[in-house]
């Protein structure tokens, strides 16, 4: 299954595979399945679990997923993909590839044990995670990788408990500490970088797991024209990193000289209306943290 073309800005297929969805303007999201689907090409099939890449991709008769595509149960996103595949090597069929895309919720939380199995068995399948930090598709509900000092629906604002979780869930980790063979860390902010992981991913003979930052205006409560600016701010700040997990080591993909300001950054987004200062100075602290470990045990590549 080799391409015979690397794909990048110039080579990346015409063919659009999904298109004519009702997300909102500006959703991060549908960018990143666009993206992934030019990449991974027609011969796929595709599992979508409970979230807006459903909501919007199986409303008959607009149907936008122009490749084999069925909706999953919330947490069986993986499971799902696993059965495709061997259903695929059952029937015979050669050069196809099967690819899931779940939300925060779904990946972290709700599908976190069919996506373990499936990476433990080394399945030949792509799951794909666009983390939008909240469960959007229901009501924007916190989830496991919704970020301190974030306003949603079921975060508690106040002296007791101000925004969401104390610490995002270290998903890229979590998958690593699988030992899997190919998993990274992405952005709709640096889509050369995205598009060139999905190839990687495509090209790998068993489970890949990629996890993209992909923004929700409406959630994030920003203007429909910020999202890509806005996902790139976000690898800038330090907050999201660009990396690489394969052959049992991680590799930073981007090493920042300087990082942007967090302030700035937090500043822009309605969901942080009532972030403190505590909040961005314990978002400089795990960031910090994070980085100084990072670049002290990851190989890194220069900026």
């Amino acid at each position: 299954m080799s391409n015979a073309v690397t794909i990048n800005a110039k080579t990346l297929p015409d063919d659009e595979l999904f298109f004519g969805h009702k997300a909102c303007a500006g959703c991060g999201g549908s960018l990143a399945v666009r993206l992934a689907l030019k990449v991974i090409g027609r011969r796929c099939f595709t599992a979508v679990p409970a979230n807006c890449m459903s909501a919007v991709g199986f409303l008959y008769p607009v149907m936008p997923y122009h490749v084999n595509a069925l909706g999953a149960s919330f947490p069986s996103t993986a499971a799902v993909l696993s059965g495709m595949e061997a259903a695929g090597r059952a029937l015979g069929l050669e050069d196809y590839y099967v690819v899931g895309f779940a939300g925060d919720g779904g990946t972290a939380d709700i599908g976190l044990q069919a996506l373990s199995g499936a990476v433990d068995r080394d399945d030949r399948i792509i799951y794909i995670c666009y983390d939008n930090e909240a469960y959007m598709n229901t009501g924007v509900q916190e989830s496991g990788l919704t970020p301190i000092g974030t306003r949603t629906t079921t975060s508690v604002a106040g002296a007791k408990r101000h925004g969401a979780n104390p610490v995002k869930k270290n998903m890229f980790d979590i998958i690593a500490a699988h030992n899997i063979g190919y998993a990274a860390t992405a952005s709709v902010g640096y889509p050369l970088d995205y598009i060139r992981k999905i190839t990687k991913a495509k090209e790998h003979k068993g489970a890949s797991y990629i996890h993209v930052i992909a923004p929700c205006p409406t959630g994030w409560s920003t203007p429909t024209g910020k999202t890509v600016e806005l996902a790139k701010e976000y690898v800038d700040t330090g907050l999201w990193y660009l990396a690489e997990y394969q052959n049992g080591e991680f590799t930073l993909n981007r090493n920042p000289k300087e990082f942007a300001s967090i302030k700035s950054y937090v500043s822009k987004q309605g969901r942080f209306k009532t972030v403190t200062d505590a909040d961005i100075a314990e978002l400089e602290r795990q960031r910090d943290r994070t980085w100084a470990k990072i670049r002290s045990e990851w190989t890194v590549k220069p900026a």
